[in-house]
């Protein structure tokens, strides 16, 4: 094996298997191994990110089990993730799993042009159930990471990986895409999902430059003025595999994608989802995992205006859509009608629920 050798994404088509590994990739595993003070004597495959260039091993070592992980993002960036995960360990005592050194004191190994780290392997955890219970655990724990993440520098030579200041950009993206759509269902017309999508296109895209107005009337400047240190860290990636539950509490897992910007990105990202899981929006849901959240970790009327405005853009639409930019001739299928005509029925649900949020925040500050 070459020592130069990089590690570039092993599975694009998905036709080797969840776990399959390329033999390079193993022989380096071996050898990261050694830069630490443990003997390993079991491996096993747990997650890959086959298309992206990354993997989880579980290890069983001498010190107890372990996890061993590739970073599949620039090793720059990669630094910012590990900084932040041991700042929220050592600084704030935080239910991350706790880094490893190697023998040389480092946070991790750089080979093959990506980022290995080791960490504990916290046990025993679960996923909470999928129930308004778990729901609440999931909301509450993520709050209190927001709070703890507060602070956070990122050590030298990391990226400074920020999403704060990009809220507008992304919001006239989705403006922007939604003429793509169109127009890319008015080209491939005989696909079986043009005519479902091009029925509905003018309410999304009439919703996206609604909520983008929105945003640039709110207060969204003025909060993201106070600055990335301020506001601490979002998980991006959050959800009920990555919120587990320990014999402690609430852990929190996969930190790789971590990222300054405003908190309530990530409680939003939590509601759409669990709405599109239930199939329509429920406002008892959406309070108690809001409350839940909040307790934890206090929401100001303007970070809560964001949020309602971060729920109005058609999220839901677009994130199931925009596949169909790549290959519409596979992707607009009879498969996605079906979605999008759930879409927009789970949508039908959602305005009646933002407006009782929206009173209910009022009346609970008057009373």
């Amino acid at each position: 094996m070459s020592e130069e050798q990089l590690i570039t994404p092993w599975d694009l088509d998905g036709t080797l298997g969840d776990l399959y590994v390329p033999s390079y990739i193993e022989e380096m595993a071996q050898q990261v191994v050694t830069y630490y003070d443990m003997t390993v004597s079991h491996m096993e495959v747990i997650t890959t990110k086959a298309d992206k260039g990354g993997l989880i091993w579980k290890i069983n070592t001498d010190k107890g089990p372990m996890s061993l992980k590739i970073l599949h993002r620039r090793p720059t960036r990669s630094l910012f993730s590990l900084g932040a995960q041991e700042y929220l360990v050592v600084e704030k005592n935080a239910k991350v799993p706790p880094l490893i050194k190697t023998k040389s004191g480092e946070n991790f190994v750089e080979m093959g042009g990506k980022l290995w780290f080791v960490a504990e392997w916290i046990e025993p955890l679960e996923q909470v159930t999928k129930d308004l219970e778990g729901a609440k655990l999931l909301c509450s724990a993520i709050g209190e990471f927001h709070r703890l993440s507060k602070g956070y520098t990122p050590p030298k030579g990391a990226e400074n990986a920020s999403r704060l200041f990009r809220w507008p950009k992304t919001y006239k993206k989705v403006v922007k895409k939604m003429e793509w759509f169109r127009d890319i269902a008015k080209v491939y017309s005989e696909m079986p999902a043009s005519s479902t999508i091009l029925s509905v296109i003018d309410m999304f895209e009439e919703q996206a430059v609604k909520a983008l107005q929105l945003l640039e009337q709110s207060a969204y400047n003025d909060l993201v003025a106070r600055g990335n240190k301020e506001w601490g860290l979002v998980h991006q990636d959050y959800g009920w595999s990555n919120g587990q539950k320990g014999a402690d509490g609430m852990w929190i897992i996969d930190l790789d994608g971590v990222a300054y910007d405003l908190p309530i990105r990530d409680l939003r990202k939590l509601i759409t989802g669990t709405m599109d899981d239930l199939g329509a929006w429920d406002f008892t849901w959406a309070k108690a995992m809001i409350n839940a959240y909040h307790e934890a970790n206090p929401i100001e009327d303007e970070l809560f205006d964001i949020l309602i405005i971060d729920m109005c853009l058609p999220n839901l639409f677009y994130k199931n859509v925009k596949e169909m930019l790549f290959e519409p001739t596979v992707f607009m299928d009879g498969e996605l009608e079906a979605l999008v005509n759930r879409i927009v029925q789970i949508d039908q649900t959602k305005w009646q629920v933002i407006e009782q949020l929206k009173e209910d925040w009022k009346g609970g500050k008057s009373s």
